[in-house]
């Protein structure tokens, strides 16, 4: 079973092949395309590089194009996307203007394009189905939790990958195997004591940090739309919510400027005078850059924030753990994010965390009571574990749900 999983942008295409042929799960190859205006020429080069590397004959070879999707009103978990599927995306473009509309264009360029082959969603909102209710609930009325104004949280592929991998890494199969089945079970596999305690820090171009206990997410920072949170690239995070009224009154920006301000000049590029690359950020702190030291400070300063409310959570932790391109990547914030956490029992050790880059590894002091470590995340394979899983069994599949407002 040959299973492509797409990811797309604005103006990109990256895909990987995976093959889970006779119980075996394998990458065959990756690839990916830039600076797209329409995906169908893009669809069509991606099927030529497979041919042409002798990974499939034609399309008929693949059981199912697999999609990272981000939010839609009333569905959730792993569905076929139909066209009910994609209007249900549509009417959630508006929170998610930069991920639902690429998305939209591109699974309908792919259902035109192979219209024989299954295409499949996994939400991203998915893995935070189970988590407590108090968590997700915003103080608004009963009429706005209907309508979708609650908590939904995103990078649920990553910070599932994380769940199930930090597992594995601390001799915990049992939780492993709880959230590897987790969209199965619905996290109903039974545990051995004690719990497992995971705090997930996805930080790179989009950041976001979930608590996790024995396998299952407490909830996550981001909250309704992907431009909550902690500082993205060049979105907001976290804002009051009476900032856009009051900055539209006393400016006289309109609707359509203000929510363009704080998707496309915020975050991190407003924090540092215009530079949204982290690279960039951390170049120019290091020469006395005011307003990139500034950027880089808020973003470890949100991301203990965060770490510091699953902590209370969870009543304690197990495993600290960085993914992402920051995450995985940048050591100095790893640094900055861990520092003076010597009385909660993290410890960092400065060669390892400093050698560490892009690879999985635990670079936590010998003295740490906590684990901390860096693991590469893998969202990819957890869509296509989970498209395979839910071609296998549809109809049993707990994530196969399209909820009635």
């Amino acid at each position: 079973m040959k299973i492509l999983v797409a990811n797309l942008g604005s103006t990109s295409l990256k895909y990987r092949l995976f093959d889970f042929s006779g119980g075996q799960e394998c990458l065959l190859t990756r690839g990916g395309m830039e600076r797209l205006t329409d995906h169908a020429p893009a669809i069509e080069s991606c099927l030529a590089e497979l041919r042409k590397g002798g990974w499939i004959k034609n399309e008929s070879d693949l059981a199912a194009v697999g999609f990272k999707t981000i939010m839609a009103r009333g569905v959730n978990g792993c569905v076929r996307l139909d066209e009910s599927v994609v209007r249900a995306m549509e009417d959630y473009a508006s929170i998610a203007p930069a991920h639902n509309p690429p998305y939209i264009a591109g699974i309908r360029s792919f259902a035109k394009f192979m219209p024989g082959v299954p295409l499949v969603a996994l939400f991203e909102t998915a893995f935070y189905q189970w988590a407590p209710e108090a968590a997700m609930r915003y103080a608004v009325p009963e009429a706005w939790c209907q309508a979708g104004v609650r908590r939904w949280g995103y990078h649920g592929a990553s910070h599932k990958f994380i769940a199930e991998r930090s597992a594995e890494l601390l001799a915990r199969p049992d939780v492993a195997h709880r959230a590897r089945h987790l969209y199965v079970d619905g996290g109903r596999t039974p545990v051995r004591q004690p719990a497992l305690r995971v705090i997930s820090c996805h930080l790179g171009g989009s950041s976001s940090v979930t608590g996790i206990c024995n396998g299952v997410a407490l909830g996550n920072s981001l909250g309704l739309s992907p431009q909550s949170g902690l500082p993205h690239n060049n979105r907001v995070g976290d804002l009051d919510a009476f900032a856009v009224p009051f900055i539209m009154r006393s400016t006289g920006l309109t609707l359509d400027q203000a929510e363009f301000v704080l998707c496309k000049e915020s975050g991190l590029k407003a924090l540092s005078g215009g530079y949204n690359d982290f690279r960039d950020i951390v170049a120019r702190a290091a020469e006395g850059h005011g307003p990139a030291k500034l950027a880089f400070d808020v973003l470890a300063h949100q991301t203990r924030h965060w770490i510091g409310s699953y902590f209370l959570q969870l009543n304690g932790l197990d495993a600290l753990v960085f993914t992402a391109g920051i995450g995985e990547n940048q050591a100095g914030l790893r640094q900055a994010v861990c520092r003076d956490l010597d009385q909660l029992g993290l410890s960092l050790d400065p060669k390892l965390n400093a050698e560490t880059l892009g690879r999985e590894a635990v670079i936590s002091a010998p003295e740490s009571a906590v684990k901390i470590m860096v693991i590469p995340t893998n969202e990819e394979l957890v869509v296509a574990r989970e498209v395979r899983r839910f071609l296998l069994n549809p109809v049993n599949s707990i994530t196969a749900t399209v909820t009635k407002d």
